[in-house]
């Protein structure tokens, strides 16, 4: 189907590649195609071979999951060999093939990203993320999620050279505490959305930081982080006027005393009031919902 798209949208005047490939086909045609068939297109011919490197050189967005997970490290290398004007580059789940000597080059030669995916991707080390501050001085939104690898020196080299960041997302870097995580906030304080799920050493130390220094926040995950406590989130709640959303599933230090604060305020958390969940619970073992208001 494909292919008789090329082939009859100027039936009378010859085929696709007719059109001017720099103004018509990469900017408008091409750039609505799956990246997949796109590359598959290169077997058609070697000018479509040569159209497609064109395409890839001057693709704004690189997503590997239209590709698959198991790209050849080399076929992802050449697909981003010319590319300098990458914006966006989603690398996520790589684990079994990405390491530093793919990605620094491309890291290295796209000075406009301004955002970067690499949840998951545990070969890279902490030269990755050195490599992104030092390249990427536009850089709005990271996911380091899983990456283990990511430490405070690295995290410091971001917030030096990274702070129009509004999205981070730290989810499982255990080796990060809270001195990283306040050294991060009080050069970005731009951020609006932040994720710290699953850091056992981050506490109300890196909280209370976070609140005090990032006034536009909207998002925070603290899932999993079981040194924070309800003083910190009453902070939270003082000097986080816009914040919207407030993850603190298994914090069990965080009671409702601080988070009906919030709760009044709109604020979407992940946690039921007590009243409610000993509801779910008791409709639960019952099996029924007993006849109490629950506006109360």
């Amino acid at each position: 189907a494909l292919w008789c798209l090329m082939m009859s949208v100027t039936p009378t005047r010859g085929c696709l590649l007719d059109l001017p490939w720099e103004d018509i086909l990469v900017p408008h045609i091409l750039c609505h195609l799956p990246l997949q068939q796109l590359l598959s297109l290169q077997r058609v011919s070697k000018s479509f071979q040569s159209l497609i490197q064109l395409y890839l050189a001057n693709m704004r967005c690189f997503d590997s999951s239209q590709i698959g997970p198991a790209i050849p490290r080399a076929a992802f290398v050449n697909l981003l060999k010319d590319n300098e004007v990458l914006q966006q580059l989603a690398l996520q789940n790589c684990s079994d093939w990405l390491t530093d000597r793919e990605l620094l080059p491309v890291i290295g030669q796209n000075h406009h990203l301004h955002q970067i995916q690499l949840k998951g991707c545990a070969q890279l080390s902490r030269h990755a993320l050195v490599a992104i501050s030092l390249s990427c001085p536009n850089l709005r939104q990271l996911s380091l999620a899983h990456c283990e690898w990511v430490d405070s020196l690295s995290l410091r080299s971001l917030a030096d050279h990274c702070k129009a960041l509004e999205a981070v997302d730290l989810t499982a870097c255990r080796q990060l505490k809270d001195e990283a995580i306040c050294y991060l906030v009080q050069k970005c304080s731009r951020l609006k959305s932040l994720s710290l799920a699953v850091n056992a050493n981050v506490g109300d130390v890196a909280v209370e930081e976070t609140a005090k220094c990032c006034p536009e926040l909207e998002h925070l995950d603290l899932t999993g982080c079981l040194r924070v406590k309800n003083d910190s989130i009453r902070i939270l709640a003082e000097y986080c006027p816009k914040l919207r959303s407030l993850k603190v599933k298994h914090c069990h230090n965080v009671a409702e005393s601080s988070l009906s604060i919030l709760r009044s305020r709109g604020v979407e958390l992940d946690v039921e009031p007590p009243l409610q969940r000993a509801l779910v619970l008791l409709q639960d073992v019952v099996g029924f919902a007993p006849f109490i208001n629950l506006q109360i």
